[in-house]
């Protein structure tokens, strides 16, 4: 079970979740700095900036009293920092490869398929099915506060942060996926190929602004949308069957969506699935490290306390 220790550190009181935050935010600067890539010291700065923004939040979390506002910055410091350390690890893509490994996925899937998926969906590319993949696309950005929100009201704050650490181990890994991986994905890569148009309405419109505002050529493989929607699914299933239900068609959409909208290849979308489940395999068992270090911290630190006052109590005794 997992029991949801805190490591004290002066002021701060340090979940897993937190912890893991931290570690990514000093790995990736490092990673900037031992590589030399362009821009280390503006990364750096941005990530220490984060880390000093997110502890910020750390230390006032529990001293809001009201649960409502206890909540609502725990969401915003959590999601955003997994929001910006995607952002973050643009640059380090091509330290490892200097090329895109564009060429080998589409030549997997050649292979398997006999055609491009992304390609081949042209022939049912309609206005409505293009609305209907970008509404499922776009939804996810709610979905993460609004799921947690339900977890932490109907069952509490521990396995809202089993759901955080679960997103945030899953995020990281994909992260890594894309230094050691980096594909561009299809429209920085082969956008010349695609002869029909992606038409929709307001969704679609939602979803073209995430592609130029907040995507970038690469962070492709694993796909960190499948990843993430496979994350909140099952814990949805763990936690609120209710939710789990609702949002069945939509996860099973968004899987589409992430190579029907030509964000993803459809290899991509696997690998991401794939990478959920590793990271719910390991996530309790590493929670549960994480107790047992903090648990042995507090002892020792209570029993080195208890020497300091027996030793002071015979010397004046």
């Amino acid at each position: 079970m997992f029991l949801g220790r805190r490591l004290i550190l002066g002021r701060f009181d340090l979940q897993f979740t937190d912890a893991l935050v931290l570690f990514a935010l000093l790995f990736f600067s490092l990673l900037g700095v031992l590589f030399a890539v362009d821009g280390w010291q503006m990364l750096v700065l941005k990530n220490a900036g984060v880390a000093v923004i997110f502890l910020g939040a750390v230390y006032l979390t529990p001293r809001i009293r009201h649960r409502i506002g206890r909540f609502f910055v725990r969401v915003a410091a959590i999601t955003l920092s997994y929001a910006y350390l995607f952002g973050a690890v643009a640059p380090l893509q091509h330290i490892v490869s200097s090329e895109w490994m564009d060429p080998y996925v589409l030549d997997l899937e050649q292979y398997i398929f006999g055609v491009q998926p992304t390609l081949w969906l042209e022939k049912f590319t309609t206005p409505w099915l293009t609305e209907w993949m970008m509404f499922s696309y776009v939804i996810y950005v709610p979905l993460y506060p609004l799921l947690c929100g339900i977890i932490y009201f109907t069952r509490g704050e521990l396995p809202m942060e089993e759901y955080f650490f679960a997103l945030g181990l899953t995020n990281i890994l994909c992260d890594i996926g894309f230094i050691l991986f980096p594909v561009a994905s299809p429209l920085y890569f082969i956008p010349e190929v695609y002869s029909v148009p992606l038409d929709g309405y307001v969704f679609t419109t939602l979803g073209e602004l995430m592609r130029s505002q907040l995507h970038y050529a690469g962070g492709s493989i694993p796909s960190p949308h499948a990843a993430a929607a496979t994350i909140m699914w099952v814990m949805a299933y763990r936690y609120h069957r209710l939710s789990f239900h609702v949002l069945t068609p939509i996860i099973v959409s968004l899987y589409l969506s992430t190579f029907y909208g030509r964000y993803h290849y459809f290899t991509d979308a696997v690998a991401g699935i794939l990478v959920a489940f590793v990271a719910l395999a390991f996530a309790r068992h590493l929670m549960r490290a994480w107790d047992r270090f903090v648990e042995k911290g507090i002892v020792g630190i209570a029993f080195a306390h208890e020497k300091t006052e027996h030793s002071v109590r015979k010397q004046t005794g």
